[in-house]
């Protein structure tokens, strides 16, 4: 059974029951613009309590809202499941985040508290009909992204739905509707009340798409980047070579990092370049921005401790901002220090900013494509041998523990990788030249 099948068959045995039930939201606009939804919703004048007697498994996942999940069978290792709602009004929205109440109503009233009129269709499977209170249809097939109802309301209830535009408008290719535009350039001071997490995602499925270029332009035209990454904002302006300003050239670079790069290399690449308007020094006849890596780094850490990425995802973020221009040399770097690097988990997404970044430029690539070569030619072995020396050789050698360690592993490692040394023996044998008499 497919999800989709799974989804048809939830709203017969409503309907069946007696109740009304229609699929909604996302699914419907997916489903006309013949793409496969990525879940389906259900919506329901059954109340939560006839919905979990109606199933056999069930989860009230939100039951103050009227959202209960009804679980099908597993397909793939995987659950299918279903959200089945309510029809709802809300009642005020004090914190601009969630509804303060929710009075359950009919199809039509619940169309008209969603967001954007795209969103606030409802269609009825089994007789295949389709529930249009708001005129998605033609603003779909119109390709326009219109707020429901008056645009300023909406955006109060839920601050979200100011990113949630910029993104859906970006992958559906709308054009935003200019009342609804105008609204979101009013409220984008206020997306701070958001919670740092939904922002967050907001961002991470924004930067993933294919089309993220125009959502980012998007968002500095609208006004949104401000209250969001304050620190790309200055891009926007400062010369660039060859043309345009760097914000120009970054966009540039996240078009060409291909269409499946990952979050955290969409992230970087946004992010590579922010410490050159605090490191920008104009000379006579150009800029120079000394030590801008290192300041992006330093910057990038911040951006994702505010959002609240993970560890992980910080942590490659920034080595990718602070790496971004560590390989434009490659030819010239000792075999030790090109190992290191390209014995790294992240080296390939590292190679595609890179080479990304040359090439929108324009530069020559013959650094990245040296490295990939090098990579093809080096084993894992090659690149991440294990250690001649160990500490435990170095107390046998009678040099007492402490600082002195570190710099001597190093040196010997440093030498192993470069192939100047390749036995045990060898490695001792440096130890003590560089440790001298004891």
């Amino acid at each position: 059974m497919t999800e989709r099948e799974f989804a048809i068959s939830v709203v017969k045995l409503l309907q069946d029951a007696g109740h009304q039930a229609l699929w909604a939201g996302g699914c419907v606009r997916d489903e006309l613009l013949g793409l496969t939804p990525k879940d389906y919703d259900v919506a329901s004048n059954a109340v939560p309590e006839a919905v979990q007697n109606l199933f056999r498994r069930t989860i009230a996942i939100g039951a103050t809202f009227g959202v209960v999940e009804v679980l099908g069978p597993r397909e793939n290792g995987n659950n299918l499941k279903v959200q089945v709602a309510t029809f709802r009004t809300d009642g005020g929205y004090s914190d601009g985040r969630r509804p303060d109440q929710v009075v359950f109503a009919s199809a039509r009233e619940d169309a008209l508290r969603r967001d954007f009129t795209v969103n606030g269709m409802f269609f009825d499977p089994i007789k295949g009909e389709l529930h249009d209170f708001v005129g998605g249809q033609n603003d779909l097939h119109a390709r326009i992204l219109r707020a429901i109802g008056d645009p300023a309301v909406r955006f109060q209830e839920d601050k979200l739905r100011l990113l949630r535009a910029v993104r859906i408008a970006t992958r559906f290719e709308l054009a935003i509707e200019p009342q609804t535009q105008t609204a979101i350039q009013a409220m984008a001071s206020q997306l701070p009340v958001v919670s740092a997490e939904r922002i967050a995602e907001e961002l991470r499925q924004l930067l993933v798409h294919s089309r993220r270029v125009r959502g980012l332009n998007l968002l500095m035209d609208l006004g949104l980047a401000e209250p969001v990454l304050p620190e790309i904002v200055p891009m926007k302006g400062l010369p660039d070579k060859p043309t345009g300003d760097l914000w120009d050239h970054v966009m540039r670079v996240l078009d060409l990092i291909g269409p499946d790069a990952s979050f955290p290399l969409a992230m970087a690449t946004l992010l590579h370049d922010i410490g050159k308007p605090p490191t920008a020094n104009r000379t006579a006849d150009r800029y120079t921005f000394y030590h801008h890596e290192h300041v992006g780094a330093r910057m990038a850490d911040e951006i994702a401790l505010r959002l609240k990425l993970s560890n992980a995802e910080r942590e490659r973020i920034v080595w990718l901002v602070e790496k971004h221009q560590y390989l434009a040399d490659a030819k010239k770097m000792r075999p030790s220090k090109l190992k290191v690097i390209l014995s790294d988990p992240g080296i390939h997404e590292l190679l595609a900013l890179h080479r990304a970044d040359a090439l929108a430029t324009p530069k020559s690539i013959e650094h990245v494509e040296y490295c990939e070569q090098l990579l093809h030619q080096w084993s894992p072995q090659d690149l991440n041998p294990p250690p001649l020396v160990t500490g435990h050789d170095l107390m046998q050698t009678g040099i007492q523990p402490g600082p002195r360690y570190k710099e001597l592993l190093d040196a010997v490692r440093e030498a192993q990788l470069d192939g100047t040394i390749k036995t045990r023996e060898e490695g001792l044998e440096l130890v003590r030249r560089l440790a001298g008499p004891s």
